[in-house]
C-alpha cells in the first residue's frame, strides 16, 4: 500500500490523522463527524478515479 501512495500520500495521511486526533482531543463528536466526512470523500474520489481509469482501459 505504501508504494502506491508515495511519500506525499503517506505524509498527507499522517497529517489528516493527526488533525483528527487534535480535534478529538478538544471535541470528540466534531472529530467523529469530520472523520465520516473524510471517509465519504475518500470513497467518492476512489470511485471517480476508478471510473476514469476504466474509461481509458487502464483497469
Amino acid at each position: 500500500m505504501y508504494d502506491r501512495l508515495g511519500i506525499g500520500g503517506v505524509v498527507g495521511l499522517l497529517l489528516a490523522l493527526g488533525g483528527i486526533a487534535l480535534i478529538a482531543w478538544q471535541a470528540p463528536i466534531v472529530a467523529a463527524g469530520l472523520a465520516f466526512v473524510l471517509a465519504g470523500l475518500a470513497l467518492v474520489v476512489r470511485a471517480l478515479v476508478g471510473n476514469v481509469m476504466r474509461q481509458f482501459g487502464m483497469v
